[in-house]
């Protein structure tokens, strides 16, 4: 088969690594155009581009996708196949153009979880099992029929990026799966309205994250908010504010919590609990947030001993809701 390969991050990096080293033919790659980056704004090449350039593949980068002369340049490769992973969503003159289809890896167990941030939400909402997805794109995003799915454990304290590897690592053998399936002939899609008849279940959404959905809802229970950390974390972190006598504000990436049981029946709900030292918590209804890893603007993130010894946090400081 001659397969051309839409991507633009490292997990979609990866996957073109392995569908090259068994062996299948890549015609050419399509990533997203280089873009200014770091201080210096300096133009910046996807991490698929740099994987097409050490093997010596054609790269194209259109900025659009209906373009006539992307388009036609597209189909001159007469691609038998399209493979995509970690990329914007295909109009369906691209998608329709080759005669076994284009298929998409999507970071759940599709239906559940379709959009941009399925591996942030399904931690966010506590999954204990995720997984890997390929199927066939169709007009809507992530709707098309499956074709195969890989499952994985989420543990009580993997976080996004966790995850993130862990999927990374799947998706080479999953990919690879796939385009064997097809190239003999093997591959049976269902639908997902087949499987949702199937097995009954209420859908999740995994629409995308932005900076305003990543602060802390104070009034969820202590393991809500665990989840919804660790489910940020690394990127694009949780966000917590607080507020010193002095009215200033201090506004923190919060990569690591853990629960702690009230202690103390009198503590105040939303109240600091701190000894200045080595602890530094929040009252919730059920319980105390302790923060254990966290970030201050223009630093780097560190232990919560460490913060403390730099920023005199005492229990007269405020949380912001």
């Amino acid at each position: 088969m001659k397969i051309v390969y839409f991507g633009t991050p490292e997990i979609a990096a990866s996957q073109l690594e392995a569908i090259l080293a068994a062996g299948y033919e890549v015609a050419a790659v399509v990533t997203a155009p280089d873009r200014p980056a770091g201080r210096g704004k300096q133009l910046h090449a996807s991490e698929v581009k740099e994987c097409a350039l050490r093997h010596g593949l054609p790269v194209l980068q259109p900025e659009r996708l209906k373009d006539e002369s992307f388009v036609g340049q597209l189909r001159s490769y007469n691609a038998d196949l399209f493979v995509v992973v970690a990329f914007r969503m295909l109009p369906e003159v691209v998608w329709s153009m080759p005669p076994l289809g284009t298929f998409n890896l999507h970071a759940s167990l599709l239906p559940q979880y379709r959009g941009a941030a399925p591996i942030n939400h399904a931690i966010i909402n506590g999954e204990t099992e995720t997984g890997l997805t390929t199927f066939l794109l169709d007009k809507e995003i992530d709707t098309g029929a499956i074709i195969m799915q890989e499952k994985v454990r989420i543990t009580e304290t993997m976080n996004a990026g966790e995850l993130h590897d862990t999927l990374m690592e799947l998706g080479n053998g999953v990919v690879v799966k796939t385009l064997k399936m097809i190239e003999n002939g093997e591959a049976r899609p269902e639908t997902q309205d087949s499987v949702m008849e199937r097995e009954g279940v209420e859908l999740k959404p995994a629409p995308k994250i932005f900076k305003d959905d990543c602060y802390i809802k104070w009034d969820e229970t202590g393991k809500e908010i665990y989840n919804f950390v660790r489910g940020l974390s690394p990127y694009p972190a949780a966000h917590a504010k607080l507020k010193n006598p002095k009215g200033e504000i201090l506004d923190l990436k919060v990569f690591e919590t853990k629960i702690s049981e009230k202690i103390n029946e009198n503590d105040v709900i939303f109240g600091i609990k701190t000894d200045g030292k080595s602890y530094l918590g929040v009252v919730v209804n059920d319980s105390i947030v302790n923060f254990t890893m966290l970030q201050q603007p223009g630093k780097k993130s560190m232990q919560i001993a460490d913060f403390l010894r730099g920023t005199n946090v005492s229990e007269d400081w405020e949380l912001i809701r």
